[in-house]
C-alpha cells in the first residue's frame, strides 16, 4: 500500500475512534404495556394498597459505555392511580391526598447517573403534590437488543423509598415503595 493511501487510512481509523459514543435516546414503550409504575403504601399500619399510575410518558438516553451521560424525564398523569378499587381511588386523587385538580402531574427529572459494582444510582429532582425534591433510585439495567419488529430496546427497572409527609401527605401514611420498569424504543 502506498505511504499516502496508508497514511489516510490510519487518520480514518483514528478519527473514527477518538469520536466519543453517544448516549443513544429511547421513547419509554407505554403503548404497548411494556412500562410500569407501581406503588406499595401502608393501609393504617395494619396492610398494604398496592397501586399503579396506568398513564405516563417518558424518554431516556442511555450510554452503557458512560453511564453518567445517561438521563431520564418521566411525565405521569396523577389521576391515573389505579388501587383496584373505585371509591378508594376517588378519595386518593381527592383533595385529602394527591389533589389532582390542584397537582396534575408527578415528574421526575433525573440530575445523575452512578453505575457501580455495588448498584446503580440514579439522582433527579421529584415533583410531586406541590412539592420538589432531590432523590436517589436504584436502578438495575435488565438489558438490550433489536426487537421482533426491527427495532432495538432497553430496559431498566428502579426502585425508591419516599416519606409521604416530605410530600405534603398525612404522616401516618409513612413510606411509600415505588417500583418502575420500562422499556423503551430506541429512537
Amino acid at each position: 500500500m502506498k505511504p499516502r493511501k496508508m497514511l489516510g487510512l490510519v487518520m480514518a481509523v483514528s478519527i473514527l475512534f477518538s469520536t466519543p459514543l453517544m448516549a443513544v435516546d429511547y421513547v419509554i414503550d407505554t403503548e404497548g404495556q411494556h412500562a410500569s409504575v407501581i406503588f406499595k403504601a401502608s393501609h393504617l399500619g395494619y396492610s398494604y394498597i398496592i397501586g399503579r399510575f396506568n398513564h405516563f410518558e417518558g424518554n431516556f438516553s442511555h450510554d452503557a459505555g458512560n453511564p453518567s451521560a445517561s438521563n431520564v424525564s418521566v411525565t405521569i398523569d396523577a389521576s391515573s392511580l389505579d388501587t383496584n378499587h373505585a371509591e378508594r381511588d376517588k378519595h386518593l386523587r381527592g383533595k385529602d391526598f394527591l389533589e389532582v385538580s390542584k397537582y396534575p402531574t408527578i415528574t421526575f427529572v433525573s440530575t445523575g447517573y452512578q453505575a457501580a459494582s455495588s448498584g446503580d444510582k440514579l439522582q433527579g429532582d421529584l415533583s410531586f403534590h406541590g412539592v420538589t425534591k432531590a432523590i436517589t433510585i436504584d436502578v438495575n439495567h435488565i438489558g438490550e437488543g433489536p426487537d421482533p419488529w426491527n427495532g432495538y430496546r432497553s430496559g431498566f427497572e428502579g426502585d425508591v423509598m419516599l416519606n409521604a409527609s416530605d410530600y405534603g401527605l398525612p404522616e401516618w401514611v409513612g413510606n411509600i415503595e415505588v417500583s418502575v420498569i420500562v422499556e423503551g424504543i430506541r429512537q
